[in-house]
């Protein structure tokens, strides 16, 4: 239902990623902190240009929404749904979560 955000642990994420309907996975940070750490394969576009480019956000799959820690996702994770995007997720805890509890080669800042 449009309007509504899920969250997704990132070990729920990990698995689900080498699913066969894993998601699109929305990196919001500035492209400063996507070249300290980011998910292979992310789709990255900071949060001030999502209004702007939510033509290249995909519409036939899930979104999961990441940030450093998780406040910037949820914000644009709303946004999406009140823009008609069905299944939209937010990252639990962001990279910093995904690099402490998923894949410690993935840098911290």
């Amino acid at each position: 239902m449009a309007g509504t955000v899920r969250s997704v642990t990132v070990t729920e994420l990990a698995r689900w990623l080498r699913a066969p309907d894993a998601p699109c996975v929305l990196d919001v940070r500035e492209p400063w902190e996507t070249e300290i750490a980011a998910l292979p394969g992310s789709l990255a576009i900071p949060m001030g240009q999502i209004p702007a480019r939510l033509d290249d956000i995909p519409t036939d799959r899930a979104v999961v929404c990441l940030c450093h820690h998780g406040l910037r996702s949820h914000q644009v994770a709303l946004f999406l749904a009140h823009n008609d995007h069905e299944a939209v997720y937010n990252l639990t805890g962001g990279i910093d979560a995904w690099s402490r509890q998923v894949d410690p080669e993935c840098p911290v800042y």
